[in-house]
């Protein structure tokens, strides 16, 4: 199956869309007009559309971001 534009993996999108829909079913506004009226069809138009922004979050330990920050400040050896 081919990638979806912007996305590292089709899991990824389906994550995305998934977590959009599910706030669309909790009374979150559409942001794109659509003729759909199912959440899921919605997410997915809006991720198409561009409008769904999303990052992956941090997965480090608090002491690795702590090591990273303290090689940055303390520069090369």
């Amino acid at each position: 199956m081919k990638l979806i534009e912007g996305f590292d993996s089709n899991y990824r999108y389906i994550l995305v869309a998934a977590r959009r829909a599910r706030q669309l079913q909790s009374g979150a506004p559409p942001v794109v007009d659509t003729s759909s009226r199912k959440p899921c069809r919605i997410a997915q138009d809006e991720i198409r559309a561009g409008k769904v922004k999303w990052e992956i979050p941090d997965t480090r330990t608090p002491a690795e971001q702590a090591g990273e920050a303290l090689d940055k400040a303390l520069g090369p050896e």
